[in-house]
């Protein structure tokens, strides 16, 4: 395989795999300002911070309301990490790399992007919200059954799995981290309104509030949280699965020392942690995040310096 269309279908899924974690995300946060008491204040302003986009946003916009943190992370097309703008790179990156995927694969792609384009162009309507959110949502659902039912076991679905859960996994933490931020206890006196109900909501932004009541069979807590969304290795969006999952990948390809070393570092860091210590304190959590962010980049750039460097033109679709 070429390292062009290696590239290009790693990138393809990483932003797939960015737009409907986002839309999840923006989902959950509206439902749970919906649910919250009309007295409590709960701003937009966490999305960007998880989005890693402060510095974007500021760009752009003057104030951190409704409608200008939703059209940013949905419609903005000058933010790459926006739902549109994913999906337009994903669009792009597939379709100069057509010869290897399932035709229905690139019509599918293909219809998500236009039919989320029709939603919104330009400021967002709070009226159609849910529906574009559940457009892409069902759209990335449907592109990962397709991928794993109609793709042959190639390095093509290989390099489609590698960049999912990467960039599965860098969502995963972002998300724990800032909405943990405000969360965890920092004295034990220290309890939170409506703890209970935000921590709920970092369940669902990952799909996981059905299995984590399954396998923790308690209410909802927040180091229990924090241990079933880190350590959990049977929920598909738990980091140790990720991560074990990656790995395995990585394992199937030629040359991949170095990846998988990477991987399986991150997963050291995992074992080897204190999850009890880290439920209890908010700044020791973000602290180790920090961590695992840091080796995400050296996962990326390990996988990018392995396989892709060099690569031939025109280069892959990336952010801007």
């Amino acid at each position: 395989m070429l390292s062009r269309v290696a590239e290009n279908l790693y990138w393809m899924a990483r932003y797939l795999e960015r737009a409907e974690d986002t839309a999840r995300l923006v989902r959950v946060s509206r439902h749970l300002m919906l649910d919250f008491p009309g007295t409590t204040q709960l701003g937009w302003s966490s999305l960007i911070s998880i989005s890693g986009a402060d510095e974007v946003y500021n760009r752009y916009y003057t104030d951190r309301e409704a409608a200008s943190v939703l059209t940013f992370l949905c419609a903005d097309r000058r933010y790459a990490g926006s739902i549109l703008g994913a999906l337009a790179a994903a669009r792009e990156n597939l379709r100069t790399t057509r010869e290897v995927m399932p035709r229905e694969v690139w019509e599918e792609v293909n219809r998500l992007f236009l039919e989320s384009s029709e939603v919104f162009s330009g400021a967002i309507d709070l009226r159609r919200l849910d529906d574009f959110l559940r457009i892409v949502i069902r759209g990335s659902q449907a592109l990962t059954g397709m991928l794993d039912g109609s793709l042959s076991n190639t390095p093509a679905r290989t390099f489609c799995a590698v960049g999912g859960y990467l960039e599965r996994a860098d969502m995963i933490s972002r998300i724990l981290d800032v909405r943990s931020a405000n969360l965890l206890p920092r004295t034990p006196d220290d309890l939170t309104p409506f703890e209970n109900l935000q921590w709920m909501s970092v369940l669902k932004s990952l799909s996981a509030y059905q299995m984590y009541r399954q396998q923790v069979r308690l209410r909802v807590r927040g180091p229990d949280v924090v241990r079933f969304i880190l350590l959990d290795p049977l929920f598909p969006r738990a980091l140790y699965r990720c991560l074990s999952n990656l790995h395995r990948k990585l394992y199937t390809l030629p040359r991949s020392t170095l990846p998988c070393q990477r991987v399986t570092e991150l997963q050291g860091m995992l074992a080897t942690e204190d999850v009890a210590h880290l439920a209890e304190s908010p700044d020791r959590l973000h602290a180790f995040i920090d961590e695992l962010q840091l080796g995400f980049i050296r996962v990326h750039e390990a996988i990018q310096s392995t396989w892709f460097a060099g690569v031939d033109s025109p280069a892959p679709v990336l952010a801007d």
